[in-house]
């Protein structure tokens, strides 16, 4: 399992843009075939820093995530909207027994 934590410092002045071009994202994401959750979050204390959190079956779906059309998009707009770079970190991880 692959889980991946995308941070974005969102500009104030457009964060409601960004907002509804996530909203897209995230709902053609969730139909993609590897992907387990895809959530958006803004953080309590820092209210323009947002983070993407994705957990995806394996490498191969993040691949296909990466490559796919709604994707694309909106890594094409994301400089639109960022007042920072990407911060991307990525985790391989496996499901612990209760």
């Amino acid at each position: 399992m692959i889980i991946i934590h995308a941070l974005m410092k969102v500009n104030p002045a457009r964060e409601e843009e960004f907002r509804e071009v996530a909203k897209s994202l995230i709902a053609a994401t969730h139909e993609e075939e590897g992907n387990i959750s895809y959530e958006l979050y803004k953080h309590a204390a820092d209210g323009n820093l947002y983070i993407m959190v994705e957990t995806w079956r394996d490498q191969a779906a993040v691949a296909a995530h990466n490559t796919s059309p709604h994707f694309t998009a909106f890594a094409a707009q994301a400089g639109e909207f960022l007042t920072a770079p990407l911060d991307v970190k990525l985790y391989n991880a496996e499901e612990l027994s209760r």
